[in-house]
């Protein structure tokens, strides 16, 4: 800024090293000389800035809030670095927007996520807008650049550039996918598919993983996308450039080799690739250097076969991908080849090396040769050739290099291929050219690679900034603004420092052509010759092995090391020829061009530019002209490819698309201001920034500046001159004349103005605010001050009142209380007196006896106390003692074990000495003694122990005393006295047990008395408590039975509403039937228009007369079955759609039987062909003898007679057969049982009824035969006596006349003549009935053989088990029914041939009788004819009244369907005749068809009918009068079918007379269902020219017109300007939607549209409104604001007032338009707490969770009164909507058609009361 002063508060940008730029705010004035800002960061920090002193620049001004988040950055007011910095983080973070406008550049930043803004709805809402009028998009570049083409007639290139991972290929890809879409092929062979799968092959072959990206492009492209002249994809054409071969033989760390080599490696296990003798990709020097095989989520081998797939779509052959394949493992295997030194100078190969083996298998090259020349080399001079060993280190660096030159030669070729696949034979048009290109790079060591793809961009950035500068100076000689010469960046001085003479490239290649040249003399000449000479070279202070220039975007530092070998490029030429001389034929190809072109970059036969940017190694030693051809540089090729590629470029309008990558992490929607300023400077979006801040950056129309700044000016100010007006008031607001330029249509400012300007209008608004706000709220305080004083008064009245009524209350409640209370308490004080002495008493009494009492419990108590103690004292006594004693014996015990353990332990220890068995051996006679003491005492013991046992048993057995005595039977004593002891002891236990039962039964007694007693108790009080229950429970029945009542009503409710969600869902399926089944229709009848127009072609092509004309056979299929079709409509495309999709009321078809149906129609086809044939035949014999008739006309009567009888014969059998077809029908139609077919069914029992009736009919014919012939006879000698009695007479006369002229002879020979041939007549009407009869004998004989055979089979289903014999029986029943229905049909139509045409000849005969007889009478007397007989004369009935019926003419059907409907007019039609009159012509018609019972005649009027409809239609369907009249005829003619067919369901609402017209003899069901097809295929026609008619109004009408003016202010914007939204004359307005609604309302009742159907034509129509209009919202992101929300809304009601207007409310179209208004309350709503989250999604039902986030992220205030909505509010939208389930689709699908029905809708017009006028020329037809 200059030395201006800057208020304080403003808000500037600082630079910061962490964020780039950061936010500040003044918090002082700024004043000329000031040398430091005091300045408040956001963080909340003060910081004083110091100014430098050298510029003293001011730091850059913040642009509005208002503005920051705009689409184009060249709509900012500061125009700088900061400005444009911020606003892309804004837009990518906060609003997850990732293209963003600038100028002319499309910045793209890659988001690393995918984004579901690719599909083909945002394709479709692109195509054909302009690329302002939509949110930035590459689909957006991508359609101007297509459009501009079309318009301009000019080629177009999208230039996509950026570093390596920030999206460059994906971004073309979507380009091309775009143009694939939009534009289609122009022939059948899907170019643009095959445009698309070279994306894949060029990936697998050219693509690799780096640090920065898992699928970085290693090579630049440009793509040429063909088109025709009607602008569809015919072709593509591919040139690369630079292809990184260095990367074959080297990878860095964690980086891969090109992707196709780990396809192979991982797809090694597949039986074709044994061959190639692969395996894991570590096991290969050239794939495992980076250390890193893998790419995460990359299946390496779904990929291979992805590309195979591509390879196989391009016209690439098995053959040759294996070729390809080879050459890649061979690749790999060569890198595994190793070198072992010999000496310093020379190297040899193991033998038998398996690496080279391999290799020289696959390649089909010598082994011993290859071996040798990876070692060697030749040297040439000019007398001599010397072969040289090879040091390791370059033997290493020629196979490496082999192998380099190997895989830029394949890559050639396969681009070469690609190109063939992709090059069409039509001529191509003009083109659209997608350059993905690399960016500028710059690397801690650059080398050879950077520097070209440097210099590259040099190139592109020189083209771009002169493509910006004439933009610009194109703007402002259009505008006629003065032109001044802008400074802007020129890089030519750096392009002339790379390619001039003797610059970096020309001294390279001189140093390349020296013997002993290297990279130090190269460095040193660089220094020599542009060291201090030229500005943008300089030399490092610490290397002499490196340069740097200054690039546009940066200082760059080159390595020389390898430059001049990476320039050479050398390749052994011996090696060369090694592989040239291959057995494996594909490898030579490989090499054809070395000998006839320069370089592989050079221009290829088809004329196209370099292919490669990798070219041929020079060959060394090769002579002649060819040698210095392919001694052309890398370097020098590169110049001359670029060139080209210029010369392209220049010679088409480009369209730039800069890539940005945010971070380096690959993290999603992460920015990295550092990465993004370094990215932003190299691809030179700020050097567009600064050419456009340098001039007037910011244009206004006259227009929108006025209605944006409308606020300034005064009403005086206000012109009918816009452009006069904004001078004005430009002149007064801003006094520097410099700052501004009045143009032609625009007005131009200089940076910084519209924020002037701005502020301005928002201190104007404020100022309004304020006022505004003071007035009402003075006004509101006025009002409630009044109405609170108003009030207060009120309520003092009432209150005051209240008091005194309250306190005259309270003296007399007083006084009252005062009376009561003495009363009371005299009472009480009674009562508790008398309470209290009956107590006493009552205590007393009681007190006393309970003393008494107690005082006897306590002697008694006493007294048993002192003999429990004796008694208790006695056992306590015993016990302790016998406690003692036990424990005493206890302790004993335990001390003699512990003393004998002790003697045990030392008599062990003892008894291991010696000593021990001494001492063992002396002591040994004291333990016997002791022993022996032990025995005694024991023995005592045991005596003491048997005297205890003998007493205890003479105590309980008397025999005890015996076993005392008996000392010798101790033993057999001791074991009874064992089992007495035991039994002793059971007894003991018994009599305790006895005891304790005793005890126990005593105790129960007691407890059984006491629990009586308790029990008693409990009895009463349960009662007590039962009865308390029985209370409540009754009570709890009762609220039961209130809450069951309750209860059922709630069930009935949710009963009801589940019953009423079952029928909504049941409505939706049958809707998405009724929807899938009219979209099959309608793409049935898409594929029929196709074959029609194919079918056209090929006639044209052949030269055919008359082409398209189409025409079938009319009696094709007739009648075939109640199963088919019975219409030229029912072709064999129809039948799959019919049998996939049935309506609701048809029942499917058995597709067995149907394939029986159809051989048995070819079948009766080729019979009925042979009938037909004899038919003819017979028919000759007729007219034969006819003209032998016409010669006698004597014997006219006799044959008459005869054909009247045979007429009569005919009609009976006719009616036979009607009334037999009848009950066939009848039997079939109820089919439907599974016993139909069983015997005795019906259907059994009438087939067999009709076998007798045939048979007795036979009976009867013969009898007629024989009639017939006696009444020949009779007839024959009546004519006889006739002919004599005429003759007689004549001859009497003639004689009398003749009797000199001897005529009598003469009249005699002509008399028996006749005779003779009377008689021969007579002969042949025998035979021809004699041959009746026998066909009549020979369909005996087939009944016969047919019972027989049904027999059969039911003999056989009979057999068979009962489920198996109903099903088979049925199927045969089905099957020979159908089959006799079709036999009796093709009779009944043979039969009615053959009336008609007897009534024909009936015709023929009367007339000619009639002439014959009017010529007899003029020679006849009158005597003489009454004596003759008289013949029977037809006379017509005379109708007495009109039966409802036209007559026609078959001959003239052509011409009624030409009058009625190809050359009608619908406008005519509709204004001066009854609605739907066509229709009940066409009815009418009908009506006498059936009436006739001419199914040839219904069938052929129906056929043409619907035909006639379609080609109407086919040829007018884009006037929507036309469509829209015939979908109301076609309607009604299916009504009136529906009303007249006799149905009982279609003939409630029928008068008497109209049931009288009912059809009689045909079923027309099925071309019922037909018609409905046909009027569903018009209705989904007429949706579609309304769409094309509503489209292009929709969003100028509905959100880019301000229908409600002054509400929305216009924002600035940049140089893609989008359309107007005020009205001019060539826009639309929402009145001229409403108009066009008007229009097609008026249209359908004029025409007598279904008033149903109108309802859901305008539901349509207001789903198309809803639909784009919501689709471009959530496109537009300057029309998500507020104010527009507003005017949305108000649109909405506009519409809404249409509907109610026109009584279209219950339509259904309201709720179309529900997620729209949502959007617009959206945009309205309060959007900050979490109640609004809450409110917002209870709200946006209709809205799915992506369209309200959407919405959300592109709300922009258009007043700076309005605040963004916050990234926190909007996740917490997404926390809260994250489990609804809705689509994840963003846009709603505008092409959806709601499936269409046709309610039946009778007419009350009476058929006798229409008359046909004359101006449809129908004058054949007549009333019947």
């Amino acid at each position: 800024l200059s030395s201006k002063e800057i208020p304080d508060f403003a808000r500037v940008w600082i630079p910061d090293p962490e964020e780039v730029w950061k936010s500040a705010e003044l918090l002082k004035d700024y004043k000329p000389g000031d040398k430091v800002l005091l300045l408040h960061l956001e963080e909340g920090k003060d910081l004083e800035y110091r100014l430098d002193p050298k510029t003293k620049e001011l730091p850059h001004l913040r642009n509005p809030d208002i503005l920051v988040g705009e689409n184009d950055l060249t709509a900012l007011s500061y125009l700088h670095e900061p400005a444009v910095l911020h606003n892309l983080r804004v837009r990518f973070i906060d609003s997850k927007l990732i293209y963003t406008y600038c100028g002319i550049v499309l910045v793209a930043i890659n988001p690393y996520e995918q984004l579901p803004i690719y599909g083909e709805d945002i394709i479709n809402a692109y195509s054909g807008q302009n690329m302002g009028d939509m949110d930035p998009h590459i689909f957006a570049v991508a359609e101007e650049a297509y459009k501009q083409m079309a318009r301009d007639e000019r080629n177009q290139s999208i230039i996509v550039s950026g570093e390596s991972g920030a999206g460059k290929t994906v971004s073309a890809k979507y380009a091309m996918r775009y143009f694939a879409t939009v534009s289609g092929s122009a022939s059948e062979a899907n170019v643009e598919e095959k445009v698309l799968a070279s994306n894949p092959i060029m990936e697998s072959i050219g693509n690799a993983k780096t640090t920065r990206n898992d699928n970085s492009s290693r090579f630049g492209k440009y793509i040429e996308i063909g088109f025709d002249k009607r602008y569809r994809i015919i072709g593509a054409n591919m040139r690369t450039y630079l292809l990184e071969k260095s990367r074959v033989v080297f990878q860095a760390e964690e980086e891969r080799n090109y992707h196709i080599f780990y396809q192979l490696c991982a797809s090694a296990k597949l039986p074709e690739f044994k061959m190639l003798r692969l395996g894991n990709a570590d096991n290969f020097h050239y794939t495992k250097q980076g250390g890193s095989p893998v790419i995460e989520g990359v299946d390496d081998t779904k990929e291979m076969a992805h590309t195979r797939q591509a390879c196989t779509l391009l016209g690439i052959s098995e053959s040759y991908q294996m070729g390809i394949f080879r050459i890649l493992a061979g690749i790999l295997h060569l890198g595994n080849v190793a070198f072992t030194s010999r000496d310093s100078d020379s190297c040899t190969i193991p033998p038998k090396h398996e690496p080279l083996s391999i290799f020289s298998d696959l390649m089909g090259v010598d082994y011993e040769e290859m071996c040798h020349w990876l070692c060697h080399r030749k040297l040439a001079t000019a007398t001599e050739t010397y072969i040289k060993p090879i040091s390791k280190l370059q033997a290493t660096n020629a196979r490496d290099a082999l192998a380099k030159h190997i895989y830029a030669k394949l890559f050639n070729w396969i681009v070469d291929h690609v190109n063939q696949a992709l090059h069409s034979a039509v001529k191509q048009h003009s083109f659209i050219g997608v350059l993905d290109i690399y960016g500028f790079e710059t690397f801690e060591i650059n080398s050879f690679e950077q520097f070209c793809i440097n210099y590259a961009n040099e190139k592109l950035q020189q083209q771009f900034n002169m493509h910006v500068f004439k933009l610009e100076q194109e703007e402002y000689m259009k505008e006629q603004i003065p032109w001044t010469l802008i400074d802007f960046y020129d890089n030519q001085p750096c392009i002339n420092l790379i390619e001039s003479k003797l610059g970096i490239l020309d001294l390279l290649d001189e140093e390349c052509k020296m013997p002993k040249g290297t990279d130090d003399t190269w460095a040193q000449k660089l220094y020599n010759t542009h060291l201090n000479k030229c500005a943008l070279f300089e030399k490092p202070r610490l290397s002499n092995k490196a340069f740097i220039i200054q690039h546009f975007a940066d200082k760059v530092e080159y390595q020389c090391e390898g430059f001049l070998e990476k320039n050479k490029d050398t390749v052994f030429e011996e090696q060369i020829k090694v592989l040239k001389s291959s057995k494996f034929k594909m490898l030579p190809e490989l090499f054809q061009d070395d000998e006839k072109a320069i370089s592989p970059t050079s221009a290829t036969s088809s004329g196209r530019m370099p292919l490669s940017r990798t070219p041929a190694k020079p060959t060394k030693g090769r002579p002649g002209q060819t040698a210095k051809e392919h001694k052309k540089t890398v370097g020098h090729q590169f110049r001359n490819s670029l060139h080209l590629l210029m010369e392209t470029l220049n010679a088409t309008t480009p369209h730039y698309v800069r890539c940005i990558k945010p971070n380096d992490f690959k993290f999603p929607f992460t920015f990295d201001e550092k990465r993004a300023v370094q990215q932003l400077r190299a691809c030179g979006v700020l050097e567009t920034i600064r050419i456009s801040a340098a001039g007037f950056p910011s244009r206004w129309t006259y227009q929108e500046f006025f209605s944006r700044y409308r606020v300034l000016m005064k009403q005086k100010d206000v012109l009918s001159d816009r452009k006069q007006t904004c001078k004005n008031v430009l002149e007064k607001l801003i006094l520097d004349k410099d700052k501004y330029q009045f143009g032609k249509t625009k007005i131009f400012f200089r940076a910084g103005q519209v924020a002037y300007l701005e502020k301005l209008r928002a201190d104007k608004l404020r100022a309004a605010c304020i006022r505004i706000q003071k007035t009402i709220r003075g006004w509101l305080l006025r009002k409630k001050y009044l109405r609170m004083r108003k009030a207060a008064i009120t309520v003092q009245r009432y209150v005051r009142g209240y008091q005194a009524r309250c306190y005259a209350k309270f003296l007399r409640r007083t006084k009252a209380a005062t009376i009561i209370q003495k009363y009371w308490r005299m009472y009480i004080v009674r009562r508790k007196y008398k309470i209290r002495r009956t107590a006493t008493i009552v205590l007393q009494s009681y007190l006393r006896g309970y003393l008494a009492r107690n005082r006897y419990r306590k002697m008694l108590r006493e007294h048993k106390a002192v003999i429990i103690q004796k008694w208790v004292r006695g056992w306590l006594a015993r016990t302790r003692y016998k406690r003692s004693m036990h424990a005493i014996i206890y302790l004993q015990c335990c001390f003699r074990r512990m003393m004998a353990k002790r003697e045990l332990k030392k008599l062990k220890i003892e008894a291991r000495s010696v000593e021990r068995y001494k001492k063992l051996h002396i002591g040994m006679e004291n333990k016997i003694m002791q022993l022996q003491r032990k025995v005694d005492e024991q023995n005592k013991d045991y005596k003491c122990l048997m005297e205890k046992l003998t007493t205890l048993e003479g105590i309980y057995n008397s025999e005890t005393e015996k076993l005392r005595s008996d000392l010798e039977r101790l033993q057999l004593s001791e074991e009874e006295a064992k089992v007495a002891t035991g039994r002793v002891l059971s007894l003991q236990e018994e009599i305790a047990k006895l005891r304790k039962d005793l005890e126990q039964t005593q105790s129960e007694k007691k407890s059984i008395e006491e629990r009586a007693d308790k029990y008693k108790q409990e009895t009463e009080q349960l009662v007590s408590n039962l009865k308390e229950e029985n209370t409540l429970l009754k009570q709890e029945k009762e609220a039961l039975n209130h809450l069951i009542v309750e209860q059922a009503k709630e069930m009935t409710e949710t009963m009801e509403k589940k019953l009423v969600e079952e029928t909504k869902q049941l409505e939706l399926d049958l809707n998405d039937e009724r929807l899938r089944y009219q979209n099959l229709l309608n793409e049935f009848s898409r594929l029929e228009e196709r074959y029609d127009d194919l079918k056209e072609e090929m006639t044209l092509m052949v030269n055919v007369p008359k082409p398209g004309h189409k025409r079938t056979d009319s009696t094709h299929s007739s009648n075939e079955s109640e199963y088919t079709f019975s219409s030229e409509i029912a072709e064999t495309e129809d039948m799959p759609l019919r049998t996939e999709e049935p309506s609701e009321k048809k029942v499917p078809l058995d597709m067995s039987l149907f394939l029986k149906l159809q051989k048995r129609v070819t079948e009766l086809e080729q019979e009925k062909q042979v009938m037909q044939d004899e038919l003819d035949r017979k028919e000759e014999q007729v007219l034969r003898s006819k003209a032998k008739e016409e010669e006698r006309p004597q014997i006219r009567g006799a044959e008459l007679e005869y054909e009247s009888l045979k007429r009569q014969e005919l009609e009976s059998e006719n009616k036979k057969l009607k009334n037999e077809l009848n009950e066939l029908r009848k039997a079939l139609s109820e089919k439907s049982a599974p016993e139909v077919t069983a015997p005795g069914a019906p259907a059994y029992r009438v087939l067999m009824e009709q076998l007798t009736s045939v048979s007795e009919e036979l009976d009867v014919r013969k009898e007629e035969v024989l009639i017939l012939r006696s009444q020949l006879v009779s007839q024959k000698e009546a004519i006889q006596h006739k002919n004599t009695m005429t003759d007689s007479t004549i001859l009497l006369e003639d004689v009398q006349k003749m009797k000199d002229k001897g005529e009598i002879a003469q009249a005699y020979i002509g008399l028996k003549e006749t005779n003779r041939l009377l008689e021969s007549q007579l002969q042949s009407q025998k035979r021809s009935h004699e041959n009746e009869a026998e066909a009549l004998r020979g369909e005996i004989q087939s009944l016969k053989e047919e019972n027989n055979r049904q027999q059969q089979l039911l003999a056989q289903n009979l057999q068979l088990p009962p489920e198996a014999r109903i099903e088979a029986s049925l199927q045969h029943e089905i099957t020979r029914l159908t089959n006799e229905n079709l036999d009796l049909m093709e009779q009944l139509e043979k039969q009615d041939k053959t009336v008609r045409k007897l009534k024909k000849q009936l015709k023929v005969f009367a007339k000619k009788i009639g002439e014959l007889e009017v010529g007899q009478m003029e020679n006849i007397s009158p005597g003489q004819i009454i004596d003759e007989p008289i013949r029977p004369v037809n006379i017509p009935r005379k109708e007495k009244d009109f039966q409802g019926m036209l007559e026609y003419k078959k001959e003239d059907e052509q011409k009624l369907v030409k009058n009625l409907i190809l050359e009608l007019k619908p406008r005519g039609v509709a204004v001066n005749l009854i609605p739907g009159l066509p229709a009940y012509i066409l009815f009418m018609c009908v009506r006498h068809a059936d009436y006739l019972n001419d199914d040839q005649k219904v069938r052929s009027l129906l056929t043409s009918t619907i035909n006639s409809i379609k080609k109407v239609l086919k040829k007018r369907g884009d006037d929507f009068e036309t469509v829209s009249f015939w979908l109301s005829n076609t309607c009604r003619f299916l009504h009136c079918l529906k009303q007249y067919s006799g149905e009982e369901g279609f003939m409630k609402h029928n008068t008497s007379r109209q049931n009288e017209h009912c059809l009689t003899n045909f079923d027309l069901a099925e071309y019922r269902q037909v018609l409905s097809d046909l009027a569903i295929q018009i209705y989904q026609q007429l949706v579609r020219v309304l769409e094309n008619i509503l489209q292009p109004m929709i969003v100028s009408g509905m959100l880019e017109h301000e229908t409600i003016q002054g509400v929305s202010g216009v924002k600035p914007t940049g140089l893609r300007k989008r359309t107007s939204s005020i009205a001019d004359e060539g826009t639309y307005t929402l009145d001229s939607i409403l108009r066009q609604l008007n229009s097609f309302h008026s249209v359908m009742c004029q025409h007598g549209m279904d008033p149903e159907l109108i309802k859901q034509v305008v539901k349509q129509m207001f789903y198309i409104v809803g639909a784009i209009t919501l689709n471009n919202l959530l496109l537009r992101k300057d029309m998500c604001s507020w104010s527009k929300g507003m005017q949305i809304r108000y649109n909405v009601s506009q519409l809404e007032e249409w509907l109610r207007d026109k009584n279209l409310m219950n339509s259904g179209a309201k709720e179309t338009l529900e997620p729209l208004i949502q959007a617009a309350q959206l945009l309205q709503v309060k959007k900050k707490t979490d109640d609004d989250a809450e409110a917002i999604c209870s709200m946006c039902s209709a809205l799915t969770t992506a369209q309200i986030v959407k919405v959300l992220n592109l709300y922009t205030p258009v007043n700076e009164f309005e605040e963004r909505v916050s990234v926190s509010f909007i996740r917490t939208i997404q926390m809260r909507l994250r489990d609804r389930k809705d689509s994840p689709q963003l846009l709603m699908d505008a092409k959806h058609i709601f499936p269409v029905t046709f309610p039946f809708n009778p007419s009350s017009l009476a058929l006798e009361t229409i008359q046909i006028p004359a101006s449809l020329g129908l004058g054949f037809i007549s009333r019947v």
